[in-house]
């Protein structure tokens, strides 16, 4: 796994999205934002991350259909391009709904209380193995935090089982509603 993701290409810049990824693209949305529910928006995730996932993935680390099936014949090629090209792809749109104030202030203190904005950046965009948060589906979010405190989705370290354990299901919605609309 170390190869592959020190074999990830930074910063370059892909025209069409390579071959294998366009399937992928009619669920996670090609401009970036998806439209379906509990379905992430990949725009801007970083190619660390999203090479980790693919991997995970293909390799029956991380289970979720129909993920599983489309990894399994993607060559370590295949992950790095993809992961290169999603990174391209512009940050996924926020809601139209701005949200509430008293909410944001709110979950920003619950984002500090808890080193959110440390690992995943003070503005929530992610760097390297750690993945982008912010305009993210809210529906998402809250299923994945979740998943994590609840140990049904397994990472690829316990980082985030480990912080999440003192966070209350109540704070982990706050947490959602601000992270999706992080501006």
């Amino acid at each position: 796994m170390a190869a592959l993701v020190a074999g990830t290409l930074r910063g370059t810049q892909a025209a069409e999205p390579p071959e294998k990824l366009v399937p992928c693209l009619a669920c996670h949305g090609a401009e970036g934002t998806s439209k379906i529910d509990n379905v992430p928006s990949l725009g801007a995730q970083t190619a660390p991350f999203t090479l980790i996932q693919l991997f995970m993935f293909r390799e029956g680390l991380r289970v979720a259909e129909p993920m599983n099936e489309m990894a399994k014949p993607l060559s370590d090629d295949d992950l790095r391009l993809m992961s290169d090209f999603i990174a391209t792809v512009p940050p996924p749109k926020p809601p139209a709904d701005v949200g509430d104030p008293a909410r944001f202030d709110k979950a920003r203190a619950l984002a500090e209380q808890h080193h959110c904005n440390v690992c995943h950046q003070p503005d929530f965009s992610g760097k390297e193995n750690v993945p982008r948060l912010a305009d993210q589906r809210e529906d998402y979010l809250l299923k994945t935090l979740r998943e994590y405190k609840s140990g049904a989705r397994r990472g690829y370290d316990a980082t985030m089982a480990e912080a999440l354990q003192p966070v209350d299901d109540a704070a982990l919605v706050e947490l959602s509603y601000y992270l999706a609309r992080r501006r």
